[in-house]
């Protein structure tokens, strides 16, 4: 039966957690998390920036404790933190994602770990090896599940990654470690994907969702109240879509799914960045023509498909929409989080933006995610540019540290892009890390502002 698959895939999986020891992972692994660390640092701190997050940090009222909120001038407690932060993560559409899992997994987890390793002042190899727990076990569920159509994948597979990371800090033994990623399967949320298109911010707050309920579980290992009984076959397998449970061993401990994500450089969702990047590189052609253009033909694949209204309403629905994304690159060569929703010009292009899914891009999911951007103009001529993957996939022109950095510092301020990319190369090697995940809440106000 799947079911007893599957709690033997998560024993599994949840001995090698406890076990997982940085001294023996590759550098090269080493060097992806410093950049994955700098992202969610650096991401959190501009969500932080928002008078939406601010608001809701002071409605939230949390009191004062061990755990940062990150850019946000406060230490609180730490399940506040853990999901102030994951909403934040997530709330500007620029955390790190990947292809494979079809999700974002260290926006599941990261937030936990960081937050729970504050309160324990934890070392940094064992953070480290958290931070590493969760991303992998997120992927790996993220990679066995198949969701039902119009089914968003926040807050669902990736929540037993946020378990893992806990679990491994907490210095929970294999059986508690399983029986804690076990139970995080089965605290999925069932959120829609249209809260994305229509503007809901309930899709941000899947992702704190994910990481309270990590903690939660994690504590319940703690307290002998968590088994292993294989629930993500019924949870995920069952009632959110399908589940195969080999995915989650598969290759473990050689396969490192953190080298295989992507990093973002719009301020959108990734089924819009290949129509972006394609635009931005037709843009510097010499017979490209704003005042010219007729119309804007975008083929996509399946799953990007969809993302075609032209009413955006606030800016999470226009990051979700390709038409908003390929005219805001067309006529300002950059999507970012400060791109004008009601300019009438982007509105006006928008409206001759259309959106199809192409056969021959479908069938090379996943392995890439591919748009082609046809761009025509009056006087009867076109554009046509195609990409593989969007640029800052693990396989098509991947960012390196300094092209993270150039992209957070365009903005954040100097200081705390150089306060994310230290904690990221320094971790492993920092025999506390209490101090240095407190100062990331920043406390000057020219890094707040």
């Amino acid at each position: 039966m799947k079911r007893e698959r599957a709690a033997s895939a998560t024993a599994s999986l949840g001995a090698w957690v406890s076990e997982l020891d940085v001294t023996g992972v590759p550098a090269a692994v080493l060097d992806r998390l410093a950049l994955v660390l700098l992202d969610v640092v650096g991401v959190t701190a501009l969500g932080a920036s928002l008078p939406e997050q601010r608001a809701l940090a002071d409605a939230w009222t949390a009191p004062p404790g061990p755990a940062p909120l990150i850019g946000g001038g406060r230490l609180v407690t730490t399940d506040a933190a853990a999901w102030l932060n994951g909403v934040a993560l997530v709330s500007l559409e620029l955390d790190e994602g990947h292809k494979y899992a079809k999700g974002h997994p260290a926006a599941h987890g990261f937030p936990a770990v960081l937050a729970l390793a504050a309160e324990l002042d934890s070392t940094g190899a064992d953070t480290a090896a958290a931070l590493l727990a969760a991303y992998e076990v997120a992927a790996r569920f993220g990679r066995a599940t198949t969701l039902r159509p119009g089914a968003h994948p926040h807050g669902s597979w990736g929540v037993p990654g946020a378990a893992a990371g806990c679990a491994r800090l907490l210095g929970l033994p294999p059986g508690a470690a399983a029986a804690a990623i076990d139970t995080a399967a089965g605290m999925g949320i069932a959120g829609h994907f249209d809260s994305a298109t229509q503007g809901n911010p309930v899709r941000n707050a899947w992702l704190g969702a994910s990481a309270t309920s990590g903690l939660a579980v994690a504590r319940m290992a703690v307290a002998g109240m968590a088994r292993t009984t294989g629930t993500a076959a019924l949870s995920l397998g069952t009632v959110l879509g399908e589940f195969e449970p080999e995915e989650l061993t598969a290759d473990l401990g050689t396969r490192w799914d953190i080298t295989r994500g992507y990093f973002k450089r719009h301020a959108s969702c990734s089924f819009t960045h290949p129509a972006a990047d394609a635009v931005l590189d037709l843009r510097a052609h010499p017979a490209f023509r704003i005042d010219g253009i007729t119309h804007v033909l975008v083929e996509t694949h399946v799953l990007g498909a969809g993302l075609s209204d032209v009413d955006w309403s606030n800016r999470l629905s226009a990051m979700f929409s390709t038409p908003f994304v390929v005219a805001t690159a067309a006529l300002t060569g950059e999507v970012g989080p400060d791109s004008p929703l009601d300019d009438p010009d982007v509105q006006a292009l928008a409206s001759r933006v259309r959106l199809v899914e192409a056969a021959d891009l479908t069938t090379r999911l996943p392995a890439e995610r591919a748009a082609r951007v046809t761009v025509a103009f009056d006087d009867g001529t076109s554009l046509t540019r195609e990409v593989p993957n969007p640029i800052g996939d693990a396989d098509h022109h991947p960012l390196t540290e300094s092209d993270l950095i150039g992209v957070l510092g365009k903005w954040l301020p100097g200081p705390v892009v150089d306060r994310a990319a230290a904690l990221g190369r320094d971790l492993p090697g920092l025999p506390r890390v209490g101090a240095a995940l407190r100062e990331l809440a920043g406390t000057d106000e020219k890094e707040l502002s």
